[in-house]
């Protein structure tokens, strides 16, 4: 499974629409779907899936997961280098309908808009969140979701790390045990607090007083070593001031439910071709702090912001909403 920073071919994005989650401030989120659609399509094509049906939009979770052969046929110009995984989504655990998002790649394959060989692994729950490689054999995820209920049950966790070395050409699983966010439905996907930059760079998300746990997982990062036996280099990115969204449901009392704090991180930034784009949340202080880290672990790469308030609103962010392939 390659780096997300190795060369792409496309982004997809899922287009929100009138009978998605979505549908109460579409226009809002059309346009933040649209700067999306400006910024990556400057860099490298887009596979836009709009007229394919669909529950909701998070392509990082319902797409197909990419990984190369190690020797290249010159068949097709390159074509088959690429390995289309397609792996069963069935919302986070059975918490939300997915049964038209998890036939969006076979309808994308088919048609054509997708090129590789195409592998079925539909027996199989593994969410693209939930997953980052460092393109040389280490493959990083969290016990909290891929032991959760409702995934891969009966299997032990021995199991499910033997099929991921397998399906993704991993020499090892690295196992975070601790680290969540408030708010958040996947039950701890790695992109939302831990990613793999450059030069063995791991980049996180600090603690604060919600989440101490993430102090936890500092440690255990501290404690990691490459392949190579070495220390990670880590870059702490700052944790947003709590965005919250007031619950529209009275409680029994008649009174508004307390606010409900949304999984708002810096970690779910998208890299693609020559840029990083960078998910902010309208505070200009650490909005530029965290540009300025992920920049020290992409120097070579533009870092473009893109202003998710509204994608939070539906417990996601950047990174959540696009998939890359190669």
């Amino acid at each position: 499974m390659p780096a997300e920073w190795e060369r792409q071919s496309a982004v997809q994005l899922t287009m929100p629409h009138e009978h998605t989650d979505w549908a109460p401030i579409l226009p809002e989120i059309l346009a933040v779907y649209e700067e999306m659609r400006r910024e990556i399509s400057k860099r490298e094509p887009l596979i836009i899936v709009d007229d394919i049906p669909h529950n909701d939009t998070w392509a990082r979770d319902h797409g197909f997961i990419t990984c190369l052969t190690p020797n290249p046929s010159p068949i097709g110009e390159g074509d088959e280098k690429a390995i289309l995984l397609d792996f069963k989504f069935n919302g986070w655990g059975e918490k939300f309908p997915a049964e038209l998002d998890n036939e969006i790649n076979r309808h994308l394959y088919e048609r054509g808009l997708v090129k590789g060989l195409y592998e079925d692994h539909l027996d199989f729950v593994l969410e693209g969140g939930s997953i980052e490689s460092d393109g040389k054999g280490t493959i990083f995820t969290t016990t909290c979701c891929l032991m959760a209920p409702h995934r891969n049950q009966p299997l032990t966790q021995a199991e499910i790390e033997e099929r991921l070395k397998t399906y993704l050409g991993a020499e090892r699983i690295v196992w975070l045990n601790h680290g969540s966010l408030i708010g958040d439905d996947t039950d701890g996907h790695i992109d939302t607090m831990v990613r793999i930059a450059p030069d063995d760079t791991l980049l996180y998300i600090a603690a604060d007083e919600q989440h101490p746990d993430l102090l936890l997982m500092e440690e255990e990062l501290k404690t990691l070593r490459t392949l190579e036996g070495r220390p990670y280099r880590l870059l702490r990115l700052p944790m947003p001031r709590p965005v919250y969204e007031a619950s529209p449901t009275p409680s029994q009392g008649g009174e508004p439910n307390e606010a409900l704090r949304l999984p708002a991180t810096y970690a779910n930034y998208l890299v693609i071709n020559g840029a990083v784009l960078v998910p902010t949340y309208a505070q200009p202080d650490l909005d530029r702090e965290a540009m300025d880290i992920i920049g020290q672990a992409y120097p070579d790469r533009e870092i473009v912001s893109i202003d998710c308030r509204s994608l939070i609103r539906q417990h996601g962010s950047l990174h959540c909403c696009t998939m890359q392939y190669y």
